[in-house]
Order: structure tokens, then sequence, then C-alpha cells
């Protein structure tokens, strides 16, 4: 049954489950980007997001994630 906001109400059945997750921070070349995203994407990493490196703007920084084995 859905609730006033038109979601799903929480059962029994989703309440026991939360994925935990991975996390790796990737420092990107700029003449590589693909390579080194499609590297870590065929390990089974997700990209978050890409952001200017800290020290030095031009310096991309990627965020993976990844569900975590048991």
């Amino acid at each position: 049954m859905d609730n006033v906001r038109g979601r799903p109400s929480t059962t029994a059945a989703t309440v026991g489950h939360m994925t935990k997750w991975e996390y790796a921070t990737v420092p990107l070349l700029v003449h590589a980007t693909k390579q080194i995203l499609d590297t870590w994407g065929e390990d089974g990493w997700e990209l978050v997001q890409v952001v200017p490196g800290p020290n030095n703007p031009e310096q991309l920084v990627a965020y993976l994630k990844r569900e975590r084995q048991a």
C-alpha cells in the first residue's frame, strides 16, 4: 500500500537490507581520462563525481564506488 506521499510504505522485506559500499579516490590524467575510468569500470567501480584536486584545480580527481562483497 502507498503512503500519502505516493511512495511505497516500508515492509519487513526492505528494512533488513542496506547496501554497503567501498569507495576509491583516483587522480585523473587529462590525456588518459577515458582509459582510467574504463579500467576502473571494468573492475565494477561506478563513477560518482569528478572534482578539481585540492592542491591544483587543473588536476581532476574522480570519486568512485562499488558494492562491497560480503
